[in-house]
Formats: structure tokens, C-alpha cells, sequence
């Protein structure tokens, strides 16, 4: 029998003194201590609190699911009045994808690299009898239309690698719909996502919801997007709720010190730079593009680009999701060789293929990935992912490599005694982060390229990697190359910006030209959508954009 949807008073989940446990340096410590959470069908509750909070652990809880190494203790946890804790497996996984779904944060991890997307679409709906193949698939282009996924009809018969990573989260959420299930919990939906992609995911999500009487859990870091989404707002703090409040009162006037401490975060702002010099007197860049080109198979997706990057200086480059960001880093770091132009790294002409530059080459060049879910070897602890690059580009080994490993650690500021012998599991996603940047400074390079390091992560984690990285290329003159959607990030850590579309360069300079007016049509349209502190800024501007307000 369908469930009934009108129904607005009984609670649709109901956890109480829900307590969980988890497993790290071989010992077991709570990790959700005695949090009670009431959700009824139309409502949307947002879980802010920074790194390690509990917020995907209590998310994941609403399913009755823990990840492997945690436990429930005690507590209860009642979805449309039936118990989770202890059910059966074969009640959950009727519910599972059906009735409850869930969003992660990590698309590129949720995917399975061999299916097509819209086959991964279709298993949710056709294994728990909701409809046929082939109306799954007619449904996935509905959503994928929703979502405003570029040619709805064709791209689901991509697979995961073949599109941007903006591209793959709406997918996913897309996917999560598929069944019209009761309760999505989003895990941080959109932090792969642009500021203009944003707006139309987070419209699509909040029209879901309402039209269907979907409850919903959102899961963020993002202060301004949980302001547009959420009925109510929990913040949690090590594993305990702080405080709880309509979501325009505790904007308005917050209770908690902690949660004043999380509105008044500001993004970190660098030192000022040196005095750039004359045209006249400037160094040769250690990075140069000139009229690069590059295609995947017949499908043009650069088209002449040129930008430099100098010594120890900061390039931002930002812009919509397939505007060519991270096809710009494929190209740089010879995993995509382009099909016209040269580029010189030093004053050289750079291999085009990273397969024919050598390994000292290899070196100087390195690259920090979004998700260090997905760079980090699950397998692998600590000391192994950094000391690989030791050997491969160094030749350490024995104490020498151990030596090495303990001072880059302590570099990234992690304690070697506390972390060398932990699985990536085992940390958090801002100390994971650390570690990514740890194994690209263990190559000793010249040039680092950044793509997207602190979407992932919550503003006060954020900007203690931004700190860490404005120290280190102060203390190593490292160059950066800064692939970023999020506009707070390029004001605090850029000296120069590139702002692409449609895999050109409409607009490059200065950070304080580009980013002060009169801006570029373009420019303006991403500085315009980025989110504020007001719930009732996404209303605004989606009728803006239906009067045509957008030029």
C-alpha cells in the first residue's frame, strides 16, 4: 500500500538518544552522543557543524546504516513507525532506494566506473518494481531535464568519466529520486557544483520536495545554501546537538556561542602580495599556454588558450561546470595532449604527453585532487601514501624516507606519531585533504595545481587549508593554479583570475580588475549567483531569472 503523504503530523522519522560509536587507533569512541531528531513529511532539516561533527553519521543513521568500523550503541530510530535498530537485512533493503534515499558527497565514489549512468539510473526502480526499463529510462531523461543536465536524452549513455564532476552529482541526485522515495538525506548535493548550477539544483530539489511531500535531511557546510533550503536548522558539535531553531530565527539571532562562532566565519584573507613589477622587468612565467586546443575524440573542448603563471604567485581559474577548468589541468599535467598550441614550463617547451616527459620533469609538476576520497588508496596507510612519491622521484628509503615522512607531516600539521599509521578512513576530510597535499609537497615541485581542494570541506576547515597552502608557497615560492567555482575562495587566495565559458577564456587579469566593475556579462553572472545569508535570496533570484532579469 502506498504510504500516505498527507499526513503532516505523525513524524516520518523519529531518532532518540541515538548513540554511535566508532573504531580508530584501536579503540572505540562515541561519535553520536544521545542526539534526538523529529522530521515530518514537506520539511527539509539542515545539519551544519564543522568536520567531524557526526553530520553524515547521523545522516547515514536515518537509513539504519552505519560504515563499516561504527556501531550502534543505543537509542531508536522509527521510519513511518517502524523500528531500524535491529531490524532485518531484508526489511532495510526494502526500504533502501525505494523509501529512503541517499545523496553522497562524493559522486565520483558513488558511481560504479563500468555502467553507463542511465543503467545506474534504472536499477532502483526496476529491482524494487516501481516501473519497467524502459519507463526508467523515459523517467531519467525527465530528471536529467530537471536537473539541467546538458542533452537530457544522450547523456546518460555516457559513463562516469565522460562527464564533469558537477555534471555526475546531479546525476546522482537524480538517481536518488528515481523511486519518489519518502526521505532523501543530502550529503553535501552541491559542493561540486558552480554558483549558476546551484541555483537550479537547489530549485529542483526544493520543488521535489514539495510537490511530492518528500522529508528531507540536508547535510552542509554552506551557511548561505542551508539558509535557501531548510525548515529548520541542528547544529552538532563532536557528536552532540548545540542547538536547534526555525532556520530564520537561528539566522537571525543564534543562541549558542558556538553558533555564533559558525556565522561570523569569514574567508580567510591572505597577506597582501608583494608589489607586482613592470611589464618591462617581469621574469619569464614558469607556466605559459599559447593558443592550446584540445578535443575529446571530435568534440572541441579548449579552444585557444593562453594564460601564464609566475613563481610563486596564485592563478585562479573559475567559471560553470564543463567550462574547461579541469580540462585545462588535464592538459597542463600531459594526461590530455593538446591538439594545437605549445605550452613552456620554465622557459622549455613542455612534452605534450606526460609519457614522454621524464621523471625530473615528472617532478615539478604536481596536482591536488577534489575528492581525496576518491586519490587516496582506501588500502593504504599513511606512510605508504606519502612515501611512495619519496622513492618514485627521490630514491629515499629506510630512515632517510621515514625521516622525510615525519617532517611532511608535521608540515601539513598532523602529528607523525598520531597519523603516519592510520588508513585514509581514519581521518577526517580535512586531514585526508592534508595528506593529499603532503604526498604532492614529498615530490619537492615547483608547480601545484589545485582543483577544487576545500569544496568538500566545512569554512573553518577550509580555511585552515588555505592558510596551509598561502604559508607553504611563501616558505617554497610554489606556483599554484587554483581550479575553484567558489568566488570567496578565488578573492582570498588569487593574484591573478581566468574566467571561462564553453572552453574559452572570456575574461582574465588581476584579481582586483576582474573581480571589481564594470565586470564581463559573463562575470557578472557568476559573482550575481553566488548565495547570501537571507532564506528568501533563492526566491528572489529564481524570479529574476523568470522575468528575464539575466542578460
Amino acid at each position: 500500500m502506498a504510504p500516505d503523504r498527507s499526513d503532516k503530523t505523525t513524524p516520518l522519522l523519529d531518532i532518540r538518544g541515538l548513540c554511535i560509536s566508532g573504531r580508530s587507533d584501536r579503540r572505540w569512541h562515541e561519535i553520536v552522543k544521545g542526539v534526538d531528531l523529529v522530521l515530518r513529511r514537506g520539511e527539509i532539516l539542515g545539519l551544519i557543524g564543522e568536520s567531524g561533527a557526526g553530520k553524515s553519521t547521523l545522516g547515514l543513521a536515518a537509513m539504519g546504516y552505519t560504515k563499516a568500523g561504527c556501531r550502534i550503541e543505543r537509542g531508536s530510530i522509527r521510519f513511518d513507525g517502524q523500528e531500524l535498530v535491529g531490524a532485518p537485512p531484508a526489511t532495510l533493503r526494502r526500504l533502501r532506494g525505494a523509501r529512503i534515499a541517499y545523496v553522497a558527497q562524493s559522486a565520483a565514489a558513488a558511481f560504479n566506473p563500468a555502467y553507463r549512468l542511465i543503467s545506474q539510473y534504472c536499477e532502483g526502480p526496476v529491482r524494487h518494481a516501481r516501473m519497467s526499463r524502459r519507463q526508467a529510462e523515459a523517467d531519467a531523461v525527465t530528471l536529467y531535464r530537471e536537473m539541467h543536465l546538458p542533452d537530457p536524452e544522450e547523456i546518460g549513455f555516457r559513463y562516469p568519466h565522460q562527464v564533469s564532476g558537477g555534471q555526475l552529482q546531479r546525476a546522482m541526485t537524480a538517481m536518488a529520486m528515481s523511486c519518489r522515495p519518502d526521505l532523501i538525506i543530502f550529503d553535501e548535493p552541491t559542493t561540486a557544483l558552480d554558483v549558476t548550477t546551484q541555483i537550479e539544483v537547489l530549485a529542483a530539489i526544493r520543488a521535489i520536495v514539495r510537490d511530492h511531500q518528500t522529508a528531507a535531511i540536508y547535510i552542509t557546510h554552506d551557511l548561505a545554501v542551508v539558509a535557501q533550503m531548510a525548515d529548520r536548522i541542528k547544529v552538532l558539535l563532536r557528536g552532540e546537538e548545540v542547538e536547534e531553531a526555525d532556520t530564520r530565527a537561528m539566522i537571525a539571532d543564534p543562541r549558542e556561542h558556538y553558533t555564533k562562532s559558525l556565522w561570523a566565519v569569514r574567508a580567510f584573507r591572505r597577506a597582501p602580495a608583494p608589489v607586482p613589477l613592470r611589464r618591462d622587468e617581469a621574469p619569464l612565467p614558469l607556466l605559459a599556454l599559447r593558443g592550446v586546443s584540445a578535443r575529446y575524440g571530435a568534440l572541441p573542448v579548449l579552444n585557444d588558450i593562453d594564460l601564464t603563471v609566475r613563481r610563486g604567485r596564485t592563478l585562479a581559474i573559475v567559471g560553470e561546470s564543463g567550462s574547461g577548468k579541469s580540462t585545462t589541468a588535464r592538459v597542463v599535467m600531459g594526461l590530455l595532449p593538446p591538439c594545437r598550441g605549445a605550452i613552456d614550463f620554465d622557459g622549455q617547451p613542455l612534452p605534450a604527453a606526460c609519457r614522454d616527459r621524464p621523471r625530473s620533469l615528472q617532478r615539478r609538476m604536481q596536482m591536488i585532487h577534489q575528492m581525496p576520497d576518491t586519490a587516496l588508496n582506501p588500502r593504504h596507510r599513511i606512510r605508504e601514501v606519502i612515501g611512495r612519491p619519496l622513492e618514485f622521484f627521490l630514491g629515499l628509503r629506510g630512515r632517510a624516507k621515514e625521516r622525510r615522512i615525519r617532517d611532511l607531516l608535521d608540515q601539513i600539521e598532523l602529528e607523525p606519531d598520531r597519523f603516519i599509521d592510520r588508513l585514509p578512513a581514519e581521518l577526517s576530510g580535512g586531514q585526508k585533504q592534508r595528506v593529499c597535499i603532503a604526498r604532492a609537497l614529498a615530490a619537492e615541485p615547483d608547480f601545484v595545481i589545485c582543483d577544487e581542494v576545500t569544496s568538500a570541506l566545512d569554512q573553518l576547515v577550509a580555511e585552515g587549508i588555505l592558510r596551509l597552502l598561502d604559508r607553504l608557497q611563501r616558505e617554497m615560492g610554489l606556483a599554484y593554479m587554483f581550479i575553484t567555482h567558489d568566488l570567496a575562495t578565488v578573492r582570498s587566495i588569487a593574484d591573478e583570475v581566468v574566467v571561462m565559458q564553453n572552453g574559452r577564456i572570456v575574461e582574465q587579469g588581476p584579481k582586483d580588475e576582474v573581480l571589481a566593475p564594470p565586470h564581463h556579462r559573463y562575470t557578472e553572472l557568476l559573482l550575481s549567483s553566488v548565495p547570501e545569508m537571507d532564506p528568501d535570496w533563492l526566491d528572489r533570484r529564481l524570479a529574476a531569472r523568470s522575468r528575464g532579469a539575466d542578460r
